[in-house]
């Protein structure tokens, strides 16, 4: 039984990379000033933030890839496999992974929805460890079920620039954020689970990355200790794009407060900073299915 791997590229898994690893790659419309875009296709990283600093007022949205894209990939997977097992970003951050399930049940199990509360480099982990999985012999069921099994085995928490597109989305009032960028304030958000929640707020960049640094190492001595001990989590850290040295900078500083992982690094999503915005730098981990 061959079992096809899917995802979409909210993962920092984009179709170049996609056919390298022998992996199915979703892509993932946004929206500016309601005209269509796709990442890396119609629309670079420069351009894009580009446009973001000068063109203050533009409109940035999101929408989940329109089922017709959805189905035709399952149907061409099909063809030279026997199942799928599609991996699409949080449920809680999008309602393409519940329309994903709706759409399913038209396969006779043959494809498997994941719902195991991912995004971005979390995301990325559940694909290696979906084909670390097929590879040992499991269905797609069980390989879902596994997945979903380890949804709260990761963790994320990320410094926004600014409070200002977090207002756009309405996760925060117009009028805290104003008060956020008139004290200065670098929100620090997180992912534990299903919901981007808020967790700290810093005066500075530096306070910001001590409160990431702080959450990180609690998780990883306190809940996550068990999978330390046997060396199977990872840690990552993610930021948006257009801040080459201020990411060096970032990944050189966590390879040093956790010089016992190994730690990988991927921009977060044009998608993903529809809502975030540019400026910044996140931190995560994940335990990996050995």
């Amino acid at each position: 039984m061959t079992v096809a791997i899917m995802t979409d590229n909210q993962s920092g898994i984009f179709p170049e990379e996609g056919k390298k690893l022998g992996v199915y790659i979703l892509r993932m419309p946004f929206f500016l000033d309601g005209k269509q875009y796709y990442e890396n296709e119609t629309i670079t990283a420069q351009e894009f933030f580009d446009r973001m600093e000068h063109n203050p007022d533009m409109e940035f949205s999101t929408s989940m890839p329109p089922a017709g894209e959805v189905l035709s990939m399952w149907k061409e997977a099909l063809k030279t496999h026997d199942e799928v097992v599609y991996i699409p970003m949080s449920s809680g951050l999008s309602s393409s992974c519940e329309t994903a399930t709706l759409l399913a049940q038209q396969f006779d199990g043959k494809v498997q929805v994941v719902n195991n509360q991912r995004i971005s480099l979390t995301q990325r982990q559940s694909v290696y460890d979906a084909m670390t999985l097929r590879d040992q012999g499991k269905s797609a069921k069980e390989i879902k079920d596994i997945l979903e099994a380890e949804k709260f085995n990761s963790s994320i928490y990320i410094m926004v620039g600014s409070l200002d597109y977090l207002k756009r989305g309405g996760r925060v009032t117009p009028a805290a954020a104003l008060l956020g960028g008139l004290l200065r304030i670098r929100p620090i958000l997180q992912i534990q689970g299903e919901k981007l929640d808020a967790f700290a707020k810093a005066r500075s960049l530096k306070a910001a990355k001590k409160i990431m640094f702080d959450a990180l190492h609690k998780d990883l001595d306190g809940r996550f200790k068990p999978f330390v001990d046997k060396k199977e989590m990872e840690v990552y850290i993610s930021y948006t794009h257009g801040q080459p040295e201020q990411v060096k900078q970032w990944f050189e500083e966590v390879k040093t407060e956790f010089s016992d992982f190994n730690v990988t690094q991927d921009p977060l999503s044009l998608s993903i900073s529809c809502h975030t915005g540019p400026g910044c730098l996140g931190i995560g981990c994940a335990r990996k299915v050995v």
